[in-house]
């Protein structure tokens, strides 16, 4: 059932597209089933009036093609139906099943058509009445035959149909069967008149031409079917794939491409190695992209990519180190790496790395340096160019902390005032604002920002935080927790 023009206002232009897609390929399938009626109806009459066995014959081909186009239209019927709870993959398969049906039904006939060809050439002599009708019925099955035929083969691929493209096959298979068949009456004619009998036998040699060439259409059809339902693609489609998504930025390499068909639409399933480092924001919008890429090969395609992230060559050894980190559950900031010459006994050189590691304050320092022991032990195995690793070990702040309280007026006071004196002996290095003074069980959280000139580097901004922090904790003995935030100082205009 198509939609109305109201519901069609409704949909999506894909949704439309599909709808239009389903009324014309049953439509051109209907109208085969139609010719084929008629044509099975023109050549049975004929060929019983006549006596062809070629006439015959080709009645009987267009019987199967009778069947074949009835079998296309319920299968293009039922292909068009969307995936369902048994079906997930669609229903498009039933295309080839009816395809391999249609391949099946001809080669039976081809069986009884050379069966009673030889038993005519060799075994018993039936005569055959050539009149004007036979020439006509022949003639106007070719011109039914070339119209549908090219009408289905242009639905089968516009809409990458198999079923159309066998019953097409069909109708193309009559126009030459068709042809043979003229070819054997007119010699029959012509042995009538020259007085030549083994011409007459020429109307059952032109059924066993037309045997042959359906034999060899239907072996071809029934490899592609045959092919479809295995689920088996050309091998450059899959190439191409690869050398797409390949382009892709950030994909490392394609490992994985497995591709299936069901009936117009097409399933790929591809695994992608991306960089570890990449955010997954990032390797989601690397996976839409080699999506978009697959479906430059195959329009209409259903593609899932699965990204798994391994260390790239060029991965540098900061990176190594916090993924590494994260990965046993801590975090790593302050990372140094630094060069380790050659031992004067011959120990190899390499690189060093000195880092901090964040673990949870919960754990007791037998604990934390067992973890840390393992983290660095994983990051020589993983990095063998590393030879020295120096960690230290400080607690992230997971415990449950007092609920927080307002600081009193007094320790506001007190320090602002130790602000003051860090100002004064530091020759106003930053300007501090937005100070937030809170008593968190017995000791002060402090919060500030720091105000410092914009071209100043950041290595010098983060000691300036440093020698703040050393020098609010010299003055306030009960100072706790302390951030202090760097930032370029304000323009006026801002």
């Amino acid at each position: 059932m198509i939609p109305s023009d109201k519901t069609n206002e409704k949909l999506n232009p894909a949704a439309i597209a599909l709808a239009k897609a389903g009324r014309e390929k049953r439509m051109v399938a209907l109208s085969s089933v139609v010719a084929a009626v008629f044509l099975t109806g023109l050549k049975l009459g004929v060929g019983l009036m006549t006596g062809s066995l070629g006439i015959l014959s080709e009645a009987a081909h267009s019987g199967l093609d009778l069947v074949a186009a009835s079998v296309t239209l319920v299968a293009v019927r039922v292909s068009d139906r969307p995936a369902d709870r048994e079906h997930t993959y669609g229903h498009g398969k039933v295309e080839n099943l009816s395809a391999l049906i249609e391949t099946l039904l001809l080669l039976a006939t081809c069986v009884w058509i050379i069966y009673e060809a030889i038993q005519r050439l060799f075994f018993k002599h039936v005569e055959v009445e050539v009149s004007i009708w036979a020439f006509v019925v022949m003639g106007v099955s070719i011109i039914v035959d070339v119209s549908r035929s090219g009408a289905l083969m242009k639905a089968a691929r516009k809409y990458q149909s198999q079923a159309l493209e066998a019953d097409a096959l069909h109708f193309s298979t009559d126009i030459w069967s068709s042809s043979v068949v003229i070819v054997g009456l007119f010699l029959v004619l012509v042995s009538d008149y020259i007085h030549l009998p083994w011409l007459a036998k020429a109307d059952a040699a032109a059924a066993m031409g037309v045997a042959g060439i359906v034999v060899f259409i239907s072996v071809q059809l029934g490899k592609r079917t045959v092919s479809g339902l295995l689920d088996e693609v050309p091998g450059e489609i899959r190439d191409r794939i690869i050398q797409a998504v390949g382009q892709v930025p950030g994909v490392l390499q394609v490992e994985r491409v497995r591709l299936r068909r069901s009936g117009a639409d097409a399933f790929a399933d591809l695994t992608l190695q991306v960089g570890r480092d990449a955010a997954l924001e990032q390797a989601h919008e690397i996976a839409s992209t080699a999506e978009t890429a697959v479906r430059g090969v195959l329009p209409r395609a259903d593609v899932v990519v699965h990204v798994e992230p391994v260390r790239a060559e060029a991965e540098d050894l900061t990176t190594s180190v916090r993924l590494l980190a994260a990965r046993h559950g801590m975090g790593a900031h302050s990372i140094r790496i630094y060069d380790v010459p050659e031992g004067a006994s011959g120990r190899r050189g390499g690189v060093g790395a000195e880092l901090h590691l964040e673990l949870s304050d919960d754990l007791s320092v037998d604990e934390a340096h067992r973890r840390a022991t393992v983290f660095e032990d994983d990051l020589r195995r993983a990095r063998p160019e590393v030879r020295q690793v120096l960690t230290h070990i400080e607690p992230v702040g997971s415990r449950a902390s007092t609920a927080a309280q307002r600081a009193s007026a007094a320790d506001s006071a007190r320090v602002r005032e130790a602000i003051q004196d860090w100002q004064a002996e530091n020759g106003a290095s930053c300007r501090p604002h937005q100070i937030s003074v809170q008593r968190v069980g017995g000791e002060l959280a402090v919060s500030l920002h720091c105000e410092v000139s914009g071209d100043v580097p950041m290595a010098d901004a983060h000691l300036i935080s440093e020698q703040g922090e050393q020098s609010l904790r010299s003055r306030l003995p009960d100072l706790g927790r302390i951030v202090i935030h760097v930032e370029p100082e304000r323009k006026d205009d801002e």
